[in-house]
This record gives structure tokens, sequence and C-alpha cells, in this order.
């Protein structure tokens, strides 16, 4: 299994996890691997795995419908999960539950977990040292554009007392620029979004003259700015489509690519 500093591997019942070892210490959280598929027929079986690997019942699994911006949904203690004992309108197959759309989702209780899915976007997990409230992110390059990292940071201090100083990041394995060749209407996004000053930072040209975005230093630098010290960003430098035997990569596989997930789980307030 491929090494990276400051990441462990795991065993779980349904296969290989990758866990912060410095998130670890604030955050019960993990990265899934390929082993599971997170869609399809498969689906309702892998999400129960994950909801039992982070110690929650499937039901408090508190999850997304992802739409590739910067929306955050706020669940506090005593929330209502949505319910999929019977279904709900609009749900693609029966009993699926009706998750709001965001890309973001913060909270302070610990009997639930957050969970969001990608296949090449940055998954991003935060946590808090004293409040104990954690994030969940999916941060493509459309949120990372719309600076979806700045609105978790942003919300966590808002909503539960969060100090930025005092956040722990774990960005998990996503798309690196070795494989990320984008159009220049990236840039257009990007400078459009308030960061025309890092556009020259987060694209490079390759060797044969293709643009290329490093969307995981893009959301690095903007949890920076956002004042959380570079020493607790964790970045899991893996390319998901440069290790096909580790990770789903939908620029690789295309539409038919699986999903890996990052979940966490606050431990709650510090006594």
């Amino acid at each position: 299994m491929t090494s990276i500093d400051g990441f462990v591997w795991t065993e779980e019942e349904w296969g290989s996890a990758l866990r912060s070892r410095p998130l670890g210490e604030v955050a019960d959280h993990f990265f899934t691997a390929r082993q599971l598929r997170l869609r399809g027929e498969s689906e309702s079986d892998d999400w129960s795995r994950v909801a039992a690997a982070i110690g929650v019942p499937v039901s408090r699994l508190l999850r997304l419908t992802q739409v590739h911006g910067c929306r955050v949904i706020v669940f506090r203690e005593g929330g209502a999960v949505p319910d999929a004992a019977s279904g709900v309108a609009g749900a693609r197959t029966p009993g699926e539950r009706n998750w709001p759309e965001a890309d973001i989702v913060v909270t302070d209780d610990p009997s639930v977990a957050l969970a969001i899915q990608v296949a090449d976007c940055v998954p991003l997990l935060l946590a808090d040292f004293r409040s104990g409230a954690v994030a969940a992110v999916h941060a493509g390059w459309r949120g990372t554009a719309a600076g979806a990292a700045p609105a978790a940071v942003a919300a966590l201090t808002r909503e539960f007392g969060a100090t930025p100083g005092e956040l722990l990041a774990a960005l998990g394995p996503s798309i690196g620029p070795c494989c990320y060749t984008v159009g220049g209407e990236l840039i257009d996004a990007f400078r459009a979004g308030g960061f025309a000053r890092e556009v020259d930072r987060w694209f490079t040209r390759g060797a044969d003259g293709d643009l290329r975005l490093d969307v995981g230093e893009a959301n690095r630098d903007q949890l920076m700015a956002c004042g959380v010290p570079a020493t607790a960003i964790h970045q899991a430098e893996l390319c998901t489509a440069s290790h096909p035997e580790l990770f789903a990569s939908y620029r690789r596989d295309g539409p038919g690519a699986g999903r890996i997930a990052a979940v966490i789980r606050s431990r709650g307030r510090r006594q």
C-alpha cells in the first residue's frame, strides 16, 4: 500500500481506509478506497459499511446531494436527519433519502457522522480543537472557484465559535496536476470567483503545452488565507487518476466510475 507522510492505512471489514494522524487526534474520520463503489446496486450496502466503520447507524450518516457549489448545511444536535424508511417524493429509488443540495456540511453533534463522495474532486475534512465541530467538504473545480473551503471555515466560526487558527484540515486523495488537464475557461471562472492573483500559481502548462490545474493546492492556499495554519493542513498527495488500484476516478474511468467517501464524526466539545 502506498505510504503517505502524516497518513496511515487501516484495514476495515470492507477493505482499506486512509486516515490523517493529526486529524485523528481531534475527530474520528477516514477516506475510503475503491473496494466500495458507493453507487449502483451496491450503494445501500456500501454506505451501511461506511456507517458501521465510523460507529453510527446508517440512519445517522448525514450526506448531501452534491451540486458543485459552496452552500453549507448546518446540523445541530437534535436535528432531523432525512428519513428513508418510507421513501421520499422525487427519490430515484424506493427508500432513497432526499438529501439537501449542498457541498458542505458542518456539525458539533457526535451522534451523527458527515460524509461526502468524490471521484477526482477534493474531499476536505475539518475539525475544531475546542468546540469539537467538524465539516465535510466536496470541492471540485467549480466549488473551489466558488470558495467552498473558505465557506466551511466561515460556517464553523460563525455557527460553533471555532477559531481558524485552531482548525485541523485533511485533504484526501484527488486528481493531481499530472492528470488534470483543463480548458482556459476555468481561469476565467477562478478570476470571477475572486482569485485573479492566484491563477498563475494554481494553473500551469505541462511539457505538452496543456493547461493543468492543481485543485488540491488551490484548496490548501484558500484554507491558509482564512487563517488555518499551514502546519495544520495535511494533504494526502495521491492522484486518484494515477492509482487505479486504489481509487475511483471520473477522468480515468468515465461515467461508470465509482466514488470514494470522506467521512468525519465529532467527539464533542472539550471540557
